[in-house]
């Protein structure tokens, strides 16, 4: 039996084409298109499917509508989409702890202030902000997670 081992003709099984003289793969591995094409349940409308073409261009615009501002003015951030959307993951985590901060706190910071109807339609709005903001924390963290290379493969 012999030993494995790497060799730039002959991967082992590390390559797409492994073992195959002649064939190499070019720029990033092809997906078989029903597993490339898919989305998972909270993919975010306007970001095409992970690994279609320009893909990445559509999941640098999302990232950047899900920080401030601010972001836009970094190179580093729109010429590295994964860079990017840890800057936004927790960026929106932040958002989310700020909500849940607020609606804890509402009632005895504002309850001496304004009517009780006031204060509900106020712990309304932050209640619906923060469920925004969770499916919106989703909807990141599965856009970080192709941009690392995880393939979604629908379940049957």
């Amino acid at each position: 039996m012999s030993t494995l081992s790497w060799t730039p003709t002959a991967a082992h099984g590390f390559g797409r084409f492994a073992g195959e003289p002649g064939r190499h793969p070019v720029g990033r591995t092809k997906f078989p298109a029903q597993t490339a094409l898919y989305t998972p349940p909270g993919w975010p409308e306007g970001v095409r499917p992970p690994h279609s073409p320009e893909w990445e261009a559509t999941a640098t615009n999302f990232l950047l509508d899900c920080c401030p501002a601010e972001y836009r003015g970094y190179p580093v951030l729109r010429r590295h989409p994964v860079i990017l959307a840890r800057f936004a993951a927790e960026h929106v985590e932040s958002q989310v702890q700020a909500c849940r901060d607020g609606i804890g706190g509402v009632r005895a910071s504002l309850g001496h202030l304004v009517s009780p109807e006031a204060l509900e339609a106020a712990l309304a709005a932050w209640h619906e902000q923060a469920e925004l903001l969770r499916r919106r924390r989703r909807e990141v963290a599965l856009v970080e997670e192709a941009l690392r290379g995880k393939v979604f493969i629908r379940k049957m």
